[in-house]
């Protein structure tokens, strides 16, 4: 316990984009405490969206990644330790053990740990560890290895037809590269979207020379003579599809291990509440790996949102500092391909109306999901005043005529500025 006299500390642990959010926020909320960021991975905080877009296609270097440039760490008085990683807590003694063999005494604890790319379950692939052409895609590092495979003419084969493999199958076919997506569920996108805009993408990157396809399960691979690269994928129905570099996109494991051996409660997720404390009023938890209570719709879910991870991050410095401001944030999310920007806002889930707005046969609509009346989630493709207004339309929950919301002579705006039902 840290007398009246003496600093607080408060470990962070994970130096992502929520782990650095919630430093800052601590410092402009009125913190003094000390704030030291424990993260595994040689950089400061980055931003990891662009990773599978505008980095991975060469648009953008490291340094246009960094939340903050690294003097904001020191004006801040933010102790920042990269390559080094949380091995052990200690809750009752308050110490968390290191791997470079340090240890740290905390006041406060904060799980900032992110997740991790699933790893594929297929024949072969257990047995080849040394794979230098079978890549994730999560870190600098990844797609740093990723991009110096990216030759025009390469066999791409990506292994999930997820945004993140959609993202980098069009930056390998806009760098000239034969591209073979393999998604097992029947469609593209199944996991979070409708038939409708998985129909619309597919088309998009048939037309774009993509090869997709669906209802394909990854049963095993096959390597060279030496095992250190994959030359083919197999599906379970006996196809073989040939690869030069394969990425595989398959979903995310959030980073709990820390958390439940440490004695706290994991469900897909470090549980914590709206004001992301934990079930130890010492111990926090924000970002992709948390599971939280979402008011809007009345259960708990585990986002992989970079602007849930900010929202939280700031709600956890409001709980640092004694104040109450709960995460009832609307989560959005949004993914880049080729020429469009796809900008999502709710939680479809449930729904049981979709409006269209524009035509999928254009690259330019929006979708907007429906229960009992009410707009609860809408993907906005190339329509950025949509998507804004979208955003109010789901924040408020608002009751809306399906005929006014296709109908594009109805102004979106005027359909948000009517108070909620």
């Amino acid at each position: 316990m840290t007398s009246p006299d003496q600093q607080q500390l408060i470990l962070i642990v994970g130096a992502g984009q929520a782990g650095a959010e919630l430093a800052f926020a601590l410092r402009q909320t009125g913190s003094t405490a000390r704030i030291v960021i424990v993260g595994d991975e040689p950089f400061a905080p980055y931003q990891r969206p662009p990773l599978s877009k505008s980095y991975l296609a060469g648009k953008v270097d490291l340094a246009a990644l960094y939340v903050k440039p690294k003097e904001a760490y020191d004006t801040a008085n933010i102790e920042l330790r990269t390559a080094v990683r949380a091995e052990h807590v200690d809750r009752s003694a308050k110490v968390v053990r290191l791997s470079d063999g340090s240890t740290m005494l905390y006041d406060k604890l904060v799980f900032a740990t992110g997740g991790r790319p699933r790893p594929l379950q297929a024949k072969g692939v257990q047995d080849a560890p040394r794979l230098g052409n079978l890549h994730y895609l999560r870190t600098v590092g990844d797609v740093d290895r990723i991009h110096r495979q990216f030759q025009p003419g390469f066999r791409m084969v990506l292994i999930g037809g997820g945004y993140v493999g959609l993202e980098v199958a069009a930056a390998a076919r806009e760098h000239g590269m034969h591209v073979t997506v393999l998604e097992a569920m029947p469609r593209v996108l199944a996991r979070v979207t409708v038939p409708e805009i998985s129909a619309f993408y597919e088309r998009v990157h048939r037309e774009a020379g993509v090869e997709i396809r669906t209802s394909a399960v990854v049963s095993s691979i096959v390597t060279d003579e030496s095992g250190d690269a994959v030359t083919a994928i197999v599906c379970s129905d006996g196809s073989t599809t040939p690869a030069d570099v394969v990425v595989v996109g398959i979903g995310l494991l959030p980073n709990t291990e820390l958390a439940e051996r440490s004695g706290l409660e994991v469900k897909d997720g470090i549980v914590v509440d709206e004001l992301t404390r934990t079930a130890d009023p010492d111990v926090l938890a924000i970002g992709d790996c948390t599971r939280h209570p979402n008011v809007m719709y009345g259960r708990h879910v585990r986002l992989e949102s970079v602007p849930n991870a900010l929202e939280q991050a700031r709600t956890a410095a409001a709980t640092l500092c004694g104040q109450h401001r709960p995460h009832h944030a609307v989560p959005w999310f949004w993914s880049d391909q080729f020429d469009l920007k796809l900008q999502m806002v709710g939680l479809a889930d449930g729904h049981d109306r979709l409006v269209l707005r524009g035509s999928t046969s254009t690259r330019s609509f929006s979708a907007f999901y429906m229960k009992e009346g009410r707009v609860i989630a809408a993907d906005a493709v190339n329509r950025p005043q949509d998507f804004m207004i979208a955003k109010r339309l789901v924040a408020q929950q608002s009751m809306v005529d399906p005929s006014r919301l296709a109908d594009e002579s109805q102004p979106l705006k005027t359909l948000a500025s009517a108070p909620p039902v």
